[in-house]
């Protein structure tokens, strides 16, 4: 059986003796849909490229603390999530702008569309109005609607209070709606 073949949990344990065609079968399999993950975050391509980067190479030397390979995926979505954070605070701290602008391409797991035509509209304009947010709205938001966290994560991620987060929430959807609704 060759590696291309495997299923993920025979592949990580390729992955603990340092097998190079296993880790390369393994980021083939998720890279995209990490690099969407960080791009959502840190709104800057070549950024999100080397999160991604650091955050296969983070999991790679840390497998042997992965307890269940079946939750490899979410494991892996979670140092991308943390290391797109800690990269986006420090951005705002340094008022960093992006310099280039951000396209969005809603892709699924392998790198296919998602959405037709219409519906690839629709959230890309959803996107662009969540850009318009305040920062933790947007923040806020695209954890918990695009990248599926619940209010505990969110919590932990965005380092506040349940309470605050579900208001935090709960405004920047209603914001987010203000600013959808079409003026007449």
């Amino acid at each position: 059986m060759t590696s291309t073949n495997q299923n993920i949990e025979q592949l990580l344990v390729l992955c603990k003796s340092r097998n190079q065609r296993a880790q390369v079968e393994v980021y083939n399999r998720y890279n995209k849909a990490m690099y969407n993950t960080a791009l959502r975050i840190v709104k800057d391509s070549f950024k999100a490229e080397d999160i991604m980067q650091e955050s296969f190479l983070t999991a790679f030397t840390k497998l042997e603390t992965l307890e269940d390979t079946k939750l490899f995926g979410a494991w892996l979505k979670r140092i991308v999530v943390n290391n797109s954070i800690a990269h986006y605070n420090k951005a705002i701290k340094q008022n960093e702008v992006p310099l280039e602008p951000v396209m969005y391409k809603v892709e699924d797991d392998n790198g296919i569309d998602a959405h037709s035509q219409n519906n690839d509209d629709k959230v890309k304009e959803i996107i662009k109005v969540m850009k318009t947010l305040k920062p933790n709205y947007n923040l806020g938001l695209t954890l918990h609607l695009i990248e599926g966290y619940d209010y505990d994560e969110i919590c932990d991620i965005m380092d506040i209070s349940y309470a605050n987060c579900r208001t935090m929430i709960s405004r920047a959807k209603e914001s987010l709606r203000k600013k959808l609704v079409p003026t007449a």
